[in-house]
Formats: C-alpha cells, structure tokens, sequence
C-alpha cells in the first residue's frame, strides 16, 4: 500500500484567523495527498512568546472542514496549554476534530523561558503506515528519530521553523534522519518573515535513502509525493544500520 504525502511551505501572516486560511488554502493544493504536514508553530507564527491557540478554539473548524471533505489528515503547528505549561504541539485534523497529537520534546534556545517539554514520543496511523511525529530541533537529535523507527515509524513527519542561513544542517539533519533508520522523512518549513525574523523554507520529501524525491520550489506551495513500502523493506534490507544496531559497550579511557 502506498502513501501519498505532502508537505507544505508558507508564510504564516502571525494572525491565527489568516493562518487558518492559509492552512485551508494549502489542503486544497493538497486534496490527492492523504497526509498534509504544516510548518512549526504555524497558527500564529513562530515568535517568543508563543501565539497560545486553544485546542477547542471554534476558529479552528475550518481546517477540520476541509481536512474532512479532502479525505486526508493534517498535521499543523501551534502553541497549546498543557497541564503543566505551554508547549509547542502539532494537532491534527481529519481524525474527527482538532486533536493534540504531539508536544516538541526539545525545546531550543529562547523556546525554554516560554514552553515545557513534551514527554513522550508520537506515532500515528494514516492509510496503514506508521508516522512518527517530531518539531524542529527535535530532528537535530539522532535518537529521537532512532526511538520512532525502532518502535515501527516509517516516517519521519518533521514541522520546522530555520532561520534564514540554516539550509546546510536543516537538509544535513533530515537527510541523515531519513537514512540512518532506512525511513522516509516529510519536512515541512516555515517561510517568509514573522516578528522580523526570517525563515528559510526547505519543505521536501526524503527517501530512506536520504534522496530529495519531492521539494517547493517556490517561496509558498506544496509538494507531493507518493511513498512505496517495497521501497522502504529494501532499503531497509540492503542498508541495515536500523535492525543491525548493538547497544553501545562502556567508554574505556585509556
């Protein structure tokens, strides 16, 4: 069974009304997709303090709306209040309403005056492929992509926000994601500028190989591309760092 994903890359206007527009925008660009992924912390834009967005906010029916019709699930950033403190999450839509499925496990840098972490690592199920959800710098962490695909990710559904000049360790980081577990990778970034600071993109679709198999070109779109499970047994097969890992002996200092 294939999957067909897309990822999508826009400017957030750091409005949550507008950004909820864009988002219903980008799931009719999106409609032969069964799984849409949204930038980080998209409704409201990425800035520090956080845009808090409540998880039964009635602006968000919307993307549930649409989401529905499209027959495909979406996946979008937004700062949510927990039990513990704000965090920086993904809901996602077409699963019978707006759900909190996933809160960043590792906040970054500013992030930390403002968010807690989130506490356990996610996987959804859409079409029958297992999807292991990450934010941002939790990419940036070899083991929390490693802890996903051991326990059955076959893909690595990233939303990101880098700013403008991060291009080299953004694509490093997922490329590496995607081939280290023999799983494909589906960023999405944040474009434009918000809160003057600029973003720089680099939405695009990684194979288990860590080839890019579909990218926006452009300053806003969405790409799709269609994921093969035969591929990804192969590959897994003929690269087989995932099922031939040991875990580490003790560290002599000799």
């Amino acid at each position: 069974m294939t999957l067909t994903v897309a990822t999508g890359q826009f400017a957030s206007a750091g409005d949550v009304e507008a950004d909820i527009a864009t988002v219903v925008r980008a799931i009719g660009l999106a409609r032969d997709a069964d799984l849409l992924v949204m930038p980080e912390l998209f409704l409201g834009g990425y800035r520090m303090p956080p845009i808090v967005v409540g998880e039964q906010d009635p602006r968000l029916q919307p993307i549930e709306d649409a989401a529905a019709a499209a027959g495909l699930v979406v996946l979008v950033g937004a700062c949510l209040d927990g039990p513990t403190g704000f965090t920086i999450s993904t809901l996602a839509f077409g699963r019978g309403g707006a759900e909190r499925v996933y809160d960043k496990q590792n906040p970054c840098d500013a992030e930390n005056d403002h968010v807690v972490a989130g506490d356990a690592s996610v996987i959804i199920h859409v079409q029958g492929w297992a999807v292991g959800l990450s934010i941002c710098y939790d990419g940036c962490f070899p083991e929390h992509a490693r802890a996903l695909a051991l326990a059955g990710a076959e893909v690595y559904a990233a939303s990101v926000a880098y700013f403008a000049g991060s291009t080299h360790r953004r694509e490093l980081y997922y490329r590496a994601r995607a081939l280290e577990n023999g799983m494909y990778a589906v960023v999405s970034g944040l474009a434009g500028a918000v809160d003057g600071a600029e973003f720089d993109g680099g939405s695009a679709v990684y194979d288990p190989e860590g080839r890019i198999v579909a990218e926006v070109r452009e300053a806003e779109g969405v790409a799709l591309a269609t994921l093969d499970r035969p591929l990804l047994k192969a590959t897994r097969a003929r690269h087989a760092m995932l099922a031939d890992l040991r875990e580490p002996g003790p560290v002599e200092r000799r």
